[in-house]
């Protein structure tokens, strides 16, 4: 059996000692917007890490100096990196989500481990531990990390709800529910930079 997925948006990570087009990408944001005083060379060395930190301290973000995920949504008001050599598209698309900046949600940025899942995929459940249906915008949590009943905001994805919990789900891990197996497989396993919602 085959079938076409979509491709999944990119992530990113820029934190001290990382270079390349995403630096670049993120120190071009950063002197745009008034954070960096420098020039875009991609090269993260202190003054890059300094900017992130104070941009991430004016959004009432995690002030990590780590540009992830959700740190680059907030920086890219609201669209996911798309990576690659143009930078043209980057900004035009936001694959999935159409969000103004002020609608992001603010809170702590949690770096998780995430995986897809539904109601289809062999020997789940169609109801969550919580009682309600597998679907879109339930993630599924180790509630010692993350308690049933947290919000929080995915980059790419949207807001989701804390209500499910599964047993291999420990740590900073979450599972990511769609509505279809398809989508599921589409969003696979993925690091990235989540915000738990405050």
């Amino acid at each position: 059996m085959c079938c076409t997925m979509a491709p999944a948006a990119a992530s990113i990570l820029v934190k001290e000692g990382s270079s390349g087009a995403a630096v670049r990408h993120v120190q071009e944001l950063l002197i745009e917007q008034g954070f960096l005083d420098s020039v875009a060379d991609g090269d993260c060395g202190p003054l890059t890490v300094a900017a992130i930190k104070a941009f991430q301290k004016s959004r009432g973000l995690t002030e990590d100096g780590v540009c992830g995920d959700g740190t680059y949504y907030y920086l890219s008001d609201g669209k996911t990196y798309e990576g690659g050599e143009e930078e043209e598209s980057l900004q035009k698309q936001t694959r999935g989500f159409h969000h103004e900046a002020a609608a992001i949600p603010s809170g702590r940025a949690m770096y998780v481990s995430a995986s897809g899942y539904s109601a289809y995929d062999p020997g789940n459940s169609k109801h969550t531990a919580s009682g309600t249906l597998v679907r879109r915008g339930v993630i599924a949590v180790d509630p010692n990390v993350i308690p049933l009943g947290t919000h929080v905001f995915i980059p790419g994805y949207g807001e989701a709800v804390a209500e499910d919990i599964g047993g291999s789900i420990h740590g900073q891990r979450i599972d990511v529910a769609f509505d279809t197996h398809e989508e599921a497989l589409a969003f696979g396993r993925r690091d990235l930079e989540i915000i738990v919602v405050e």
